[in-house]
């Protein structure tokens, strides 16, 4: 049976046959082959005595069973991550939101107590602050009083739980040069 092929020999757009014409070299493969497992071989036996050194150096210990109790694992040390942030976040801010807003006792027996800042502040504006005279001052010199700070755009949001709302800044007047 004969081939034809469509274009005349020796013509650019003459691609041949259509198939290879001699064969695969198989001495070629073979010895691929058989390098190809002395690496995987080396590579093994390597990774071995690597991890057989590993142990010896580092052991780990007995292996801890699921059917353990939680009282019975030890933690890692510190600094160990957080399994539920959101969770321990949420956590936080109640307690801080219970420091801000509610009474506890700080010296039962000495009646100090723990009052939200709220109430506070109406006491302080009620009564006012107890004062000294400028003499008793250390130096005989009033204390000097730090300019709050003045931060871009004007709005400062306090505390990553929302619960100190939005408040204005307001600039105070800066010293003499500035």
């Amino acid at each position: 049976m004969e081939i034809r092929q469509p274009y005349p020999p020796g013509s650019p757009r003459d691609r041949g046959p259509g198939y290879e014409r001699r064969d695969a070299n198989i001495a070629g493969l073979l010895q691929f082959a058989f390098w190809m497992a002395v690496v995987l071989l080396v590579t093994l036996v390597g990774m071995k005595f690597t991890f057989d050194h590993f142990k010896k150096v580092q052991p780990l210990g007995a292996t801890t069973s699921p059917m353990i109790s939680e009282a019975e694992r030890t933690l890692p040390p510190a600094p160990r991550l957080q399994v539920q942030p959101h969770v321990e976040l949420e956590e936080f801010c109640a307690a801080q939101e219970q420091a801000v807003n509610g009474y506890s006792w700080i010296d039962q027996q000495a009646g100090i107590v723990h009052i939200p800042i709220d109430r506070a502040m109406d006491l302080i504006l009620q009564q006012g602050l107890p004062s000294r005279p400028a003499s008793e001052a250390p130096g005989g010199k009033l204390p000097a009083v730090a300019a709050p700070p003045i931060i871009a755009g004007g709005m400062d949001i306090q505390g990553p739980c929302g619960y100190l709302s939005e408040h204005p800044v307001i600039a105070a007047p800066m010293g003499k040069n500035e």
